[in-house]
């Protein structure tokens, strides 16, 4: 049976719908790149709720941060390369500092952007948002999530991070499964090896799990949609009857993912860790599968990663 693809920043459109039609303080802002990001979904349904600013991200973060102030549940809305990078001093200041209930979607995360290449090609925006005190970082794994995290974002106060890739991936929660900000999904069970994975990876942990369970060994795949806060229970629990930690990220290893557990286990219980991701360096032109290859995010590497950090584990 064929896996449904959808790009996971359809599931934000569907969800700005959705908070629109419940809730009449959401407001969306855009950076003239509303098609792109979805949130043109909801300019057409809402159009006196939507305001597009122009490529002038600093710009519209401000706007966020005082519409926040007169009541309103603003989503700030661009590529997330530009949001995180160009708005970092408005975020920062403005936004975080004052506690205010701004929530920003960084779409087109990652590598997987391809051809665009290294300009649009969010490879820091995790670790720059995670570094922000007050602020919470989700990155969900399909559409299906990122609609449930959309619509969680406005439920909380303060700000929030989403980021959402743009290309089609798979689908495969479902609308009944449980999804809650800073509760991490366990997706398989296992007592060899943990894989704990966020965004569109998770899939490839999930092919990798199999992998590994032909070979004989048991996998533990979570799926870590909030990277703040953690859930560090069940990191805790996993490095307790595991042993070993193999993280997985479309993000550079410093400062997304790998470190947030890493910083965790080192604390509390350190065991062996292996961090797929991207290994400082910037990204470049070409598809996204040619990418996930040649910069290690597949499946394969996620097996050959738990091999390795079985052997740690063993010394």
């Amino acid at each position: 049976m064929s896996i449904k693809m959808l790009p996971n920043r359809d599931g934000y459109g569907h969800g700005l719908i959705e908070l629109g039609a419940t809730n009449s303080e959401v407001v969306v802002l855009d950076a003239d790149l509303a098609k792109s990001t979805r949130s043109d979904w909801f300019a057409d349904k809402f159009p006196e709720r939507f305001f597009d600013l122009g490529i002038a991200e600093q710009d519209m973060l401000g706007t966020a941060a005082g519409l926040s102030l007169g009541g309103k549940i603003p989503f700030a809305t661009t590529y997330g390369v530009f949001v995180t990078g160009r708005a970092w001093d408005q975020i920062r200041t403005t936004i975080c500092y004052s506690e205010l209930n701004v929530k920003i979607a960084g779409a087109h995360g990652g590598i997987s952007v391809g051809p665009d290449g290294a300009t649009h090609q969010a490879l820091e925006d995790i670790a720059l948002m995670r570094v922000l005190p007050h602020m919470q970082v989700m990155v969900p794994c399909d559409a299906v999530e990122a609609k449930k995290a959309t619509i969680a974002a406005a439920s909380v106060k303060g700000p929030c991070y989403l980021r959402f890739a743009r290309e089609a991936t798979p689908v495969f929660t479902e609308e009944r499964d449980f999804f809650e900000i800073g509760k991490a999904n366990v997706l398989k069970e296992g007592m060899d090896v943990t894989i704990i994975a966020c965004g569109p990876i998770v899939y490839e942990a999930l092919l990798a799990n199999e992998q590994l369970a032909a070979m004989g060994i048991s996998a533990r795949v979570i799926n870590m949609h909030t990277i703040k806060p953690l859930d560090e229970a069940v990191v805790l629990q996993a490095a307790e009857e595991t042993k070993a930690i193999v993280t997985a990220e479309e993000h550079q290893v410093a400062g997304g993912l790998g470190s947030a557990v890493s910083e965790v286990l080192v604390k509390n219980k350190p065991v062996p860790v292996e961090m797929i991701g991207i290994q400082d360096t910037f990204g470049e032109s070409g598809t996204p599968e040619e990418l996930a290859v040649k910069y290690h995010l597949v499946a394969n590497d996620i097996v050959l990663a738990a091999q390795k950090v079985l052997a740690r584990k063993s010394k």
